[in-house]
This record gives C-alpha cells, sequence and structure tokens, in this order.
C-alpha cells in the first residue's frame, strides 16, 4: 500500500514537464526534493542515441548518499509522443528518512510528468543497477514468465485440496486441515481493529481448557520491539503490520508469525498450536478479509530483527535455478563379473 506525502511539482518542474513531453529538447530531466517541493536538479540534451550517451549522462547525476528522481528521454515513441525511463535513486547510505520520503512521493512524481509517457520504471540503490547492462537485465527479469495471479493461485490450491475449511467464530470443528478453535469476541474485536489500521499488533493464545481463541496482546509494537513480545515460554499467534521501504515503495504488510519456543511446552500445546494455525490463518483471511504478506515460523524472537523480516517479505529472486548434478559414478574399473552355476550332484545347495 503506497502512502503519500503532499509534496507537489512547482510551476517551473511543470513547465519543464511540458516541454519535455512536447519535444525533444532534453534528454535528462534530475528532480529532487527541497523545502517539501518538487524542484528541477538539472537537465541534459541529447547528442547521440539514447543508449550511446545512457551511462554519461545519467551515472554522474547519481550522489552517494542523496536520492532522486531522473527521467529519461528515449528514442521510441507512442501515441502520446516520446518514450521516458523513470528512475527512482535511493542509496543505501542515504538517511532513512530521505528513503521514505522518496519512496511516498514516487507516484506523485510519475502523476506530474504524464505515466502515459513512461515505458519503463526502474529503482536502484547501487549503480549497478541503473546504469545501461543494469536496464537491460531488469528488461530480461520483466520477460520471465509472470508467477500465479491470485485467481490462478486460487484454483491451483483448490485441485492440491481434498476438503475445503469453512471457519466461523462461534463453531468448533475438526477437518483434515486442523482443528478450528473459535475465537473469543475480544480476539475477532481486536482483528477487525487491525484491518482498520488502528492496532499495529495483535498477540492470541489458546486456551487449552476452554478450547478457545484468546486475545493476549494489543499494544502498540516496532520492529525492534517484537522479540520482547515474543513469549520464551509459550506459543503464540502474532500478527504484526510491518511498515518498511521496498524498491522506493512505501509499504504496509500484515505479517502473521506463529512462535513455539523449542521443547519448552508440553506436547498437548505443541499438537493445539499447531493444529489451530492453519484454521486460524484461513478465518482471518478469508471470513475478515485481513491479507496477509507473508507467514512465519520460528521458536524464539532473537532472530525476529528488520533485515530477518524484509528478506522474508521480499525475499531475492533467482534468474536462473542451478543445474541439477548428476552424482558421479563409482571410480575405477568394475569387478569381475561373476558366474553362478547350479549345484553338482551330491552337493548341498547352500
Amino acid at each position: 500500500m503506497s502512502h503519500q506525502t503532499g509534496i507537489q511539482a512547482g510551476s517551473d518542474v511543470k513547465e519543464i514537464f511540458a516541454s519535455a513531453r512536447n519535444g525533444d529538447q532534453y534528454r535528462v530531466l534530475k528532480i529532487v526534493i527541497q523545502d517539501e517541493q518538487l524542484i528541477l536538479g538539472c537537465t541534459r540534451k541529447s547528442s547521440k542515441q539514447w543508449d550511446q550517451e545512457y551511462d554519461s549522462l545519467v551515472l554522474p547525476l547519481l550522489e552517494d548518499d542523496v536520492p532522486c528522481y531522473i527521467l529519461y528521454r528515449m528514442d521510441s515513441t507512442n501515441n502520446q509522443g516520446y518514450e521516458w525511463l523513470f528512475l527512482a535513486w535511493s542509496p543505501d547510505r542515504s538517511a532513512v528518512r530521505n528513503k521514505m520520503l522518496y519512496a511516498a512521493t514516487r507516484a506523485t512524481v510519475k502523476k506530474e510528468f504524464g505515466g502515459s509517457h513512461i515505458k519503463d520504471e526502474v529503482f536502484g540503490t547501487t549503480q549497478d543497477e541503473l546504469c545501461l547492462s543494469g536496464y537491460k537485465k531488469h528488461l530480461t527479469l520483466l520477460a520471465a514468465p509472470l508467477p500465479f495471479t491470485a485467481a490462478e493461485q486460487e484454483l491451483r490450491q483448490l485441485k492440491l485440496s481434498e476438503v475445503q475449511t469453512d471457519i466461523s467464530v462461534d463453531t468448533k470443528h475438526q477437518t483434515l486441515q486442523g482443528v478450528a478453535f473459535p475465537l473469543h469476541r475480544d480476539a475477532v474485536a481486536a482483528l477487525e481493529r487491525f484491518k482498520d489500521k488502528k492496532l499495529n499488533y495483535v498477540q492470541l493464545k489458546i486456551d487449552i481448557e476452554q478450547e478457545l481463541i484468546l486475545l493476549c496482546n494489543t499494544e502498540a509494537t516496532e520492529v525492534k520491539d517484537l522479540p520482547v513480545r515474543i513469549p520464551k515460554d509459550a506459543a503464540r499467534y502474532h500478527f504484526f503490520l510491518y511498515k518498511h521501504s521496498h524498491e522506493g515503495d512505501y509499504l504496509e504488510s500484515t505479517v502473521f508469525i506463529y512462535s513455539m519456543p523449542g521443547y519448552t511446552c508440553s506436547i498437548r500445546e505443541r499438537m493445539l498450536y499447531s493444529s489451530c494455525k492453519n484454521p486460524l490463518v484461513d478465518m482471518v483471511e478469508n471470513n475478515l478479509l485481513i491479507e496477509i504478506e507473508k507467514k512465519l515460523e520460528i521458536d524464539n524472537g532473537d532472530e525476529v530483527n528488520g533485515d530477518f523480516l524484509y528478506e522474508e517479505v521480499h525475499p531475492k529472486q533467482h534468474a536462473h535455478k542451478q543445474a541439477f548434478s548428476k552424482p558421479k559414478g563409482p571410480s575405477g574399473k568394475r569387478g569381475g563379473r561373476r558366474i553362478t552355476r547350479p549345484p553338482a550332484e551330491g552337493e548341498e545347495d547352500n
């Protein structure tokens, strides 16, 4: 989910945008944020074909610790005019506040310039990602087969599952996917507030005697607080609203964490938490309509930090899988062929 900052382009920037869209006067426009306004950093004119001067014009504009936006005109056109590349530069060394500010204003820049004129959009934190070879690698990844759509994934899940779980907060029943304990009304209310962004953390526990899922904690929680929230001697279910920046966009992702601290819990508790997990998640997603971006299982909270969550929510994609290497056969010559014969008359068959 993106979030806008209210920062707008100044009149001079709007005039430059209009001039750039309507002709070939500019090859490059650099846009920065200053005094809560989009301003023009610099411009460059063209003298060669777009790919022949790309690196020499773009790379010098990328500062090591300051984000910016770069619009680069290509030589191709569509029915609106020339096509442009939109480059969002957010170096790792820049301040977190600047990263978030530029991420949240990114959509505004594209809207001010005119989205129909933008052919491709590339986000980069290093120059290798925004150089010409980095852009070509970006195109290669775009040409790769697309992942399943939501509809395709749902159809695939239906084919794989012989049992559909229809879980109510007022009923308890057992299916092949687990045991569904009902949610206490306080837990349901907390999850609804979580859905409306009025809470950013909800912790639930199982009351084994009542066979009921109870509300346990709704304290406002940051990433750094998560290790403290996760008990070291009891299992819990956690719903956390993970706020972060990814590829220039500000995101709020719901993360479900199932924590089971080793073997300090009884066997019965381990079995119940494991059996109730999937039905609980199904109910939250299908009945309460809370979209869960990532489901995690951990044994303690010490491993949960910003880097861990980011890598789990946004795993690195590998363009090519390593080919399977067939194990080599045994070295050396094989032994001589064994010859068997039936036992002679009078010999015992051992």
